[in-house]
């Protein structure tokens, strides 16, 4: 029996060692396992699978209490960040530029000029100032007329008749656009003719030119746009009438090209054709200044601004320079051709507004043909003006 338990004991004893060995074994492979997984945690693994920023997570994480958070927010978003914006940003730098090349080019005058249909005149026939609607209208409910909407935007120092709500203009100053020199304006019988507001595109030419096509309320606005619309010196938008490029232009040249351009602005946005004759005079004009594009303000342009200054400043110093005798001749002048007018207004009579506005002179002014004081219920100048 002795000699069983020593056998026993010593193979218990060699079982014993077995498992003791195989304990340091495992636990030499938790150690083992340790060692990889410490390095995991502390953002090894990502060093070696983002290289870019190893030195940033190598010298940031002794520092940080929370090196897995530092290594996944610092690494891998400047990483993404930068190749997005590297990848994307050509294409709409790209696309930015040659957009805006193609809006500057499109703008250009001769282009939008070589847009337009170029056809004959059609006849007149059937056209009066009523198909364009009421004269000045309140087309944009603003409580004011066109005719003192133009004249607010087109001159400065301007003042207002009391209780109008700034709907009715006094006085202003003009530089004029069309000959360049400057006028003071005073509403009255004999002074409100000193500046008219004209349609660049006359609506007699719209008429011939595709506005017979136009629905009433597009006609309405075509002769309401401020965009059609200048204020200028009443004698010169007189002689002008209703010519177009081919028959008319403004005697200060400074403001020719823009004066084209903006005709042809007003054709393309109301979808009406030039003649060829018409065509060509503008050609001409825009010869001179190729880089002349389609007006896209309501009015003057600031540069058109500068020119009548300049021209209206020569003006001055060459009236001083004449005598000492020159204004006043200048204002005589002036009065002129509105005392011609007058002096023919007998030969048109209108029994009442209704007979204005059915012949197409709506509103009348002080010196045109027809004009009587009977019509001007307020006395300043203009009869059968829009009701307000």
């Amino acid at each position: 029996m002795a000699g069983r338990q020593t056998k026993k004991t010593g193979t218990s004893s060699k079982g014993g060692r077995a498992l003791l060995h195989s304990k340091k074994f495992w636990i030499v492979i938790l150690a083992f396992l340790l060692l990889i997984a410490i390095p995991q945690c502390s953002g090894g693994t990502k060093s070696d699978t983002q290289p870019t920023a190893e030195a940033s997570a190598s010298s940031s994480a002794p520092e940080s209490s929370e090196p897995t958070d530092t290594a996944s927010s610092s690494t891998p978003a400047p990483t993404d960040t930068g190749t997005a914006t590297t990848d994307a940003a050509p294409a709409p730098e790209n696309t930015a530029a040659a957009a805006s090349g193609d809006a500057a080019q499109s703008s250009l005058a001769t282009t939008v000029l070589d847009t337009l249909p170029v056809k004959g005149r059609a006849p007149k026939t059937g056209y009066s100032r009523d198909q364009f609607g009421q004269a000045w209208s309140d087309v944009d409910h603003n409580g004011c007329d066109t005719r003192n909407d133009i004249l607010k935007r087109d001159m400065t120092n301007v003042t207002f008749k009391s209780g109008t709500h700034d709907c009715v203009v006094l006085t202003g100053t003009l530089d004029d656009p069309y000959t360049g020199t400057t006028i003071q304006f005073q509403r009255g019988q004999r002074t409100s003719t000193a500046v008219q507001i004209d349609h660049v595109v006359a609506l007699s030419d719209a008429w011939q030119t595709g506005a017979q096509q136009l629905s009433s309320d597009q006609r309405l606005q075509l002769a309401n746009d401020p965009y059609n619309l200048l204020a200028v010196d009443g004698p010169a938008n007189e002689q002008k009438s209703d010519s177009d490029a081919a028959s008319w232009l403004p005697s200060n040249t400074a403001f020719r090209c823009e004066y084209v351009a903006r005709q042809i602005g007003v054709k393309s946005k109301y979808s009406l054709w030039v003649t060829q004759g018409e065509k060509s005079a503008m050609q001409t004009v825009l010869s001179s200044c190729p880089t002349q594009t389609v007006p896209t303000d309501g009015g003057v342009s600031q540069g058109a601004k500068v020119a009548t200054a300049a021209a209206a400043q020569n003006s001055t110093a060459q009236a001083s320079s004449g005598s000492g005798s020159g204004s006043n001749s200048g204002a005589a002048a002036a009065q002129q051709p509105a005392q011609t007018a007058d002096s023919g207004s007998s030969d048109v009579y209108y029994g009442s507004c209704s007979d204005v506005r059915a012949a197409g002179k709506a509103p009348l002014y002080a010196g045109q043909p027809g004009y009587r004081s009977g019509l001007d219920r307020d006395n300043d100048g203009v009869a059968c003006e829009a009701k307000k």
